[in-house]
């Protein structure tokens, strides 16, 4: 995948609540976690919190971002403003097609209402 696509799927430098919940939902894609509830308590938060930021009404808390970074190398920096050139490069590997998967998600949540 080159360069263009992946600033592209990343929103890079877009720090907008849009663009986060794009990429919380492709790092939580990425976990391997079954269900949203499972991501909320592997992070001690609840579901509500969770859900909130996926749905981009409000932003990813600390808990769920230090949980993600821990536990699966996805960064602070890349949750808040897509920067990715720092991510390892299985996790790269694993999150750009996550990427799409959410925009697309977004995308059709969006146009259906």
């Amino acid at each position: 995948m080159d360069i263009e696509t992946k600033t592209r799927l990343a929103h890079l430098n877009d720090m907008g609540l849009a663009a986060t919940a794009i990429r919380l939902r492709a790092a939580f894609l990425v976990t391997g976690l079954g269900q949203l509830k499972e991501l909320a308590r592997a992070a001690n938060i609840s579901r509500t919190v969770l859900s909130n930021a996926l749905s981009g009404s409000t932003y990813p808390n600390r808990e769920v971002m230090k949980y993600l970074y821990r536990t699966h190398r996805i960064d602070f920096n890349f949750i808040m403003n897509g920067d990715f050139s720092q991510l390892p490069g299985d996790v790269q590997d694993r999150l750009f097609p996550a990427l799409e998967v959410a925009k697309n998600e977004w995308d059709q949540r969006e146009n259906s209402d």
